[in-house]
């Protein structure tokens, strides 16, 4: 089915890897592709020896076709890794297994941490891809991860790299979108930058209560954690990481490719 995909878009280029393959061994190191795949995007990115080389964001349906570009442009890709907490079509992973090798994650992953979580299988893979993150960036210490995209999540790691869970809340925009949704004459806004407290107009007046809500709520969030956990290091990923980060009290580290970063140990942890 993957191979009809591409039929309109041109061959693959899967006879000039198989011509470089052993230049590629020799000479150079071997890349990584990640797919992450969200609730409204997806997201590429091609990893070298745990630098991001390149990355893009887009819509499904443009898969196949970014797909052949990127493979034509990073011939030495080896391995993938699909995440996905959306709705990906079977065909577009078809798509990907005619270029390379692809590890789809799930609860069968091999994981380099003590999972603690009560239900570890409906832990979400994107939890599970910033836990990784966390556990390979500030090993043997406490750390609080805060993904700031559809939903707000908090991941714990702590010092004996055991995760512990966490918490789930309304996203940004999915705030601003219930405030519509749930009354009848509220309007649908996006996210501006608005620091007053005091909004004079209805407009300014969801903007206050969005945003402000959302920073005094995370803010609340790491001040319970720090009174719990010793030399808590906090870091905020995700989309709406930028504006957030600004508004916050607290000292937080940004890292908008934390869960890129993750997938890609993943992958690499579980080649062994």
């Amino acid at each position: 089915e993957g191979a009809n995909i591409l039929s309109n878009l041109g061959t693959t280029n899967k006879k000039e890897k198989k011509a470089c393959c052993f230049f590629t061994l020799c000479n150079r190191c071997v890349m990584n592709l990640i797919v992450d795949v969200g609730n409204t995007y997806v997201k590429l990115a091609v990893v070298q020896e745990h630098k991001l080389l390149w990355q893009q964001k887009l819509d499904p349906e443009d898969f196949p076709k970014v797909i052949k570009k990127v493979f034509k442009k990073y011939p030495d890709i080896q391995s993938a890794i699909i995440s996905s907490v959306g709705i990906f079509d079977k065909k577009y992973i078809s798509v990907l297994s005619i270029f390379v090798e692809v590890h789809i994650l799930s609860h069968s992953t091999e994981i380099p941490f003590k999972n603690s979580y009560a239900t570890p299988q409906t832990l979400g893979m994107d939890r599970i891809a910033l836990a990784t993150a966390a556990f390979y960036h500030n090993p043997d210490a406490n750390t609080l991860v805060i993904d700031a995209g559809t939903c707000i999540t908090y991941d714990m790691i702590n010092d004996y790299g055991e995760y512990l869970g966490g918490a789930i809340s309304p996203g940004l925009r999915m705030r601003y979108s219930a405030l519509n949704e749930y009354t009848s004459r509220l309007p649908l806004l996006e996210p501006v930058d608005f620091h007053d407290i005091i909004g004079n107009s209805t407009n300014a007046g969801i903007h206050s209560g969005v945003l402000n809500g959302i920073c005094r709520e995370i803010d609340g969030v790491i001040g319970q954690y720090q009174s719990r956990f010793e030399d808590l290091t906090v870091i905020l990923t995700g989309g709406d990481a930028q504006i957030l980060s600004k508004r916050l009290k607290n000292t937080i580290f940004a890292n908008s490719n934390f869960l890129l970063e993750g997938l890609n140990y993943l992958l690499e942890y579980n080649k062994r």
